[in-house]
């Protein structure tokens, strides 16, 4: 919700739908990055955890790398051939870090009542 608000607000701002769908860009490349981490942390947790089915530990490296080669394209994709807004793409990326401050603030505010 914070990177849909946060694109209504550059569009707005900008006076562009183009500013806008730079800024939703942004949140797909950092769904994408938290994609990759969250894969990777996954794949050595079970890793560590079961002795059965162990991948190598240069695979699990070498899948690592390339998908965050995965958002480096797509970001590179999105500002040089799409030429959407880097400022957009900037927002648009820190919509996640909004977000978990707005969580944060509120989960403070209620254990305060509590």
């Amino acid at each position: 919700w914070s990177c849909l608000a946060l694109a209504i607000a550059f569009g707005l701002w900008r006076q562009s739908i183009v500013s806008a769908i730079a800024v939703v860009g942004g949140g797909l490349l950092i769904g994408i990055s938290f994609w990759a981490i969250r894969g990777a942390v996954d794949d050595l947790v079970l890793r560590f955890r079961s002795e059965t089915g162990q991948k190598s530990a240069a695979f699990l490296l070498v899948k690592f790398f390339t998908r965050h080669a995965i958002v480096a394209v797509a970001a590179y994709g999105m500002m040089v051939r799409l030429h959407l807004d880097p400022i957009g793409l900037l927002a648009g990326v820190s919509s996640l870090g909004v977000a978990v401050g707005l969580e944060a603030l509120r989960d403070l505010r209620w254990r305060r009542f509590l």
